[in-house]
């Protein structure tokens, strides 16, 4: 498969140059220039729903709302700021360290380097180079290939480290690993759905072959979901709505992740207000890790579903409702990306301080503009 020179500007369209630039216009003639549009609203969807929930990922709810009050940004509106928070605020509820000198308003130059954009690109790299039949040893060797180990987290970690002691899926994603069901396949998830445009089976058939390297029950059931719902929403026809019951009907219907999701939908059509929506999630399930696939998906559920389509209040209202907000917002970011069906139906706001431009430490990518990764996804979905 194609892969892209190393450096800054490659392939950014605001750059006037590179792979990205020539391509785009290219692809306007072709009859995949609707899911290409589409592809880049949600590449560059998820970058911003990342880096959104970036500066506040770890924080508990209280101080996530608290920090957005102080800088008049409650309900959620825009980037977090420090800008007019009292030093005595950030001193109970700092922000995430290593984030905010890259992810407060003042501070975004370009989208950051983050494990929730890292497997995207790799998910493309494994589908360039294996196609769309890889198997789940396939990504076991791309992620020895590619992925330095610094960059894994949880269960990535724990199964990385089950590769390196000679374990063979699907035992890498059992043995001594207690975040199994946490979301790290969710976050896996897009491009098995962005390449599977109206095919949801599809999808999250892919997903699972990908989610089995790491995770079990819960865990995988989050990455069919998302990628199923992607699909859905990746074909261009459906309201967000209709993406979630394609995202429900590839879970087993009696798994709790399954009873999460129904929650999260019917909570958020119970409710006029978000808040009052993530409170009640908050009471059904706080008392699992923040990290964990349940609370997790009911709230990118709940969020999509109360947002109905609109992307900003999407990012926005997925993020303020805590747990893993970086992880959250980037689901939801590409969700509500498809759904506007092109780059220049995102607000300006949002679009204009990623600068078309991502980091990452995943060879040959880094610099890459969204133009050029929708491009790549795209033909990746055009190939059987």
């Amino acid at each position: 498969g194609a892969r892209l020179g190393a450096g800054p500007g490659a392939g950014a369209g605001a750059a006037g140059g590179g792979f990205g630039a020539g391509t785009a216009a290219a692809a306007a003639g072709t009859p995949n220039a609707g899911l290409r549009r589409r592809l880049e609203a949600a590449w560059i969807g998820r970058a911003v729903g990342c880096v959104l929930g970036k500066p506040v990922e770890k924080l508990p709810l209280e101080g996530i709302r608290a920090l957005a009050r102080a800088a008049g940004n409650w309900p959620l509106a825009d980037w977090f700021t420090a800008r007019h928070v009292p030093p005595e605020l950030l001193a109970a509820y700092p922000w995430n360290r290593r984030s905010a000198p890259t992810s407060l308003a003042e501070n975004i130059d370009g989208a950051p380097e983050d494990d929730d954009l890292d497997h995207p690109l790799l998910a493309l790299l494994l589908l360039q180079r294996h196609g769309k039949r890889f198997t789940t040893d396939d990504l076991a060797r791309l992620w020895l290939d590619e992925l330095p180990a610094g960059r894994t987290f949880t269960a990535e970690r724990v199964a990385y480290r089950n590769l390196l002691l000679g374990l063979e899926p699907p035992a890498t994603a059992t043995h001594h690993n207690p975040f199994r069901e946490w979301i790290g396949a969710l976050i896996r998830a897009d491009v098995h759905g962005w390449t599977n445009p109206g095919d949801p089976a599809a999808a999250a058939e892919q997903a699972y072959r990908d989610a089995a390297l790491t995770h079990t029950a819960n865990g995988v059931y989050a990455a069919l979901f998302a990628a199923a719902t992607i699909a859905e929403a990746a074909g261009g026809r459906s309201d967000v709505h209709t993406a979630l019951r394609a995202g429900l009907s590839v879970v087993p219907p009696r798994s709790r992740l399954a009873d999460a999701v129904r929650f999260g939908i019917r909570t958020a059509r119970a409710e006029a207000d978000f808040d009052r929506v993530v409170d009640r999630l908050h009471a059904c399930y706080g008392h699992y890790h923040w990290v964990h696939a349940l609370p997790n998906t009911a709230l990118i559920a709940a969020a999509l579903t109360h947002a109905d389509g609109d992307f900003t209040h999407s990012v926005c209202r997925v993020v303020s409702g805590g747990w893993d907000t970086d992880s959250n917002g980037a689901t939801a970011g590409s969700v509500a990306g498809l759904l506007a069906g092109s780059p220049d139906r995102l607000p300006e706001r949002w679009t204009a301080p990623l600068k078309n431009r991502l980091r990452t430490t995943v060879a040959g990518f880094d610099g890459v503009g969204f133009d050029t990764l929708a491009h790549l996804t795209a033909q990746e979905a055009a190939r059987s």
